[in-house]
């Protein structure tokens, strides 16, 4: 099976999980993605290993959910000639993806401006901090800051609580996935007109973009989604719109907005369970406006009746009553949920070290030609002379780099002093 990307070549000078997650997700996809590492600068991320992080002896998840079905070389861009064979290589490329703090590309010769001289339709795809632009720019970012500037942690967790960062590598995710998209775009536009261009995408944008209406929300109206505040006690939310916990201790969420519409049916699956008859008989929006201190007796009559059974039971008996619910479920319940399995979002992976690994799987599905996972995560300057002897040099000339120190990984007796 041809996949989409089979003729797209990707040099990826990125580390830690923004830009490498981009590269991957065109590698997914069948782009040929050369990850380029320095003698002295692997990817850190490959170093998350040990008893702080991952056992030594098995997979590195972090590396390998990052760098998944790319090749790798070594190529010391601190020298002339490693410098020259890198342009050499941006000849031949499509996309060259990157994410040296802002300046540093200029300073070292691996800029758009220098770097579309030598191919005018390259796409250039710097992943940011801050964005290419304003007082900040040049500033270091990592994901955590961007939750906490991007308005993320000020919206997350309990009123009652400090502000919570959401998931670790949130933002480094969607930022990854919006510069993929970008890169596609600008593909799409080369095919058409045949002109290169630079894409860029920060994390600071993706955590704002991924509150897009949120903030719209408060620019337009100067409040929060039509709220007075940012963070909101499950106290202050609507009956339907709220989380609680079964007689078991497992948490489920209701997840309703019409209220009118559905406010009914919670009443009746209740009054099936308990006996209980709930009121008011009837409730919408502009109860809730006025009753506020109802709804806060009704959330709390509603805890007191939902801990009179599992959670389950709850959620398999509103279901039926067309309810809109689902259990908070933690890693080890995802990772074996059947949905997830049976759309390939987790996947097995036949690991050539480490043998069936499982893996989350390629996030968009193409029913005619779908990604996949195809190879690890490239073990260090693992194809170097395989990518150089594609770039059309000889063995000779392999081994002249590779004795200037260009190429390659440093010997170990070199490494050692």
């Amino acid at each position: 099976m041809t996949l989409p990307l089979e003729d797209i070549r990707v040099l990826d000078l990125t580390v830690w999980q923004q830009g490498p997650m981009t590269s991957a997700l065109l590698a997914d996809m069948g782009a040929d993605v050369i990850k380029v590492e320095g003698p002295d600068s692997p990817d850190p991320g490959r170093g998350l290993t040990g008893q702080a992080f991952y056992p030594r002896e098995g997979p590195n998840p972090y590396f390998e959910t990052h760098n998944r079905n790319k090749r790798g070389i070594v190529l010391d861009l601190k020298t002339q000639r490693g410098k020259e064979i890198l342009y050499r290589l941006v000849e031949q490329a499509d996309v060259v993806v990157q994410n040296f703090r802002v300046g540093v590309a200029e300073r070292l010769g691996l800029d758009y401006a220098t770097l579309s001289a030598i191919n005018p339709g390259l796409i250039h795809a710097p992943a940011s901090g801050f964005g290419p632009k304003g007082s900040d720019r040049e500033l270091p970012s990592l994901d955590i800051l961007a939750q906490a500037r991007g308005g993320i942690m000020s919206v997350t967790g309990d009123l009652e609580a400090p502000p919570g960062r959401t998931v670790n590598g949130l933002v480094d995710q969607v930022s990854a996935f919006l510069l993929a998209y970008g890169i596609m775009v600008a593909l799409f536009h080369r095919q058409r007109t045949g002109q290169g261009q630079e894409v860029d995408s920060s994390l600071l944008g993706a955590a704002i973009a991924s509150q897009g209406w949120n903030l719209t929300s408060f620019l337009m109206t100067g409040s929060y989604a039509g709220l007075p505040i940012p963070r909101v006690s499950r106290k202050l939310t609507t009956p339907l719109w709220n989380q609680y916990r079964g007689g078991d201790g497992v948490w489920f969420v209701l997840g309703m907005p019409q209220i009118g519409r559905y406010w009914p049916r919670l009443r009746q699956a209740v009054r099936e369970a308990t006996g209980e008859e709930l009121e008011p008989e009837h409730m919408d929006f502009d109860y809730l406006r006025t009753h506020a201190s109802e709804m806060m007796a009704i959330i709390a009559r509603l805890d007191e009746l939902f801990a009179q059974k599992p959670a389950a039971e709850w959620r398999d008996l509103f279901r039926r009553h067309g309810l809109l619910v689902e259990l908070v479920q933690g890693y080890p319940e995802v990772s074996k949920d059947p949905q997830a399995l049976a759309n390939d979002m987790i996947v097995t992976f036949d690991h050539p070290t480490h043998g069936p690994v499982p893996m989350v799987g390629v996030a968009v599905n193409l029913r005619e030609t779908a990604g996949s996972i195809r190879r690890p995560a490239p073990e260090f300057g693992q194809h170097t002379e395989e990518v150089l002897l594609e770039c059309g040099l000889s063995w000779e000339e392999i081994e002249e780099l590779r004795q200037q120190g260009a190429i390659g990984p440093r010997p170990l007796e070199a490494s050692e002093g």
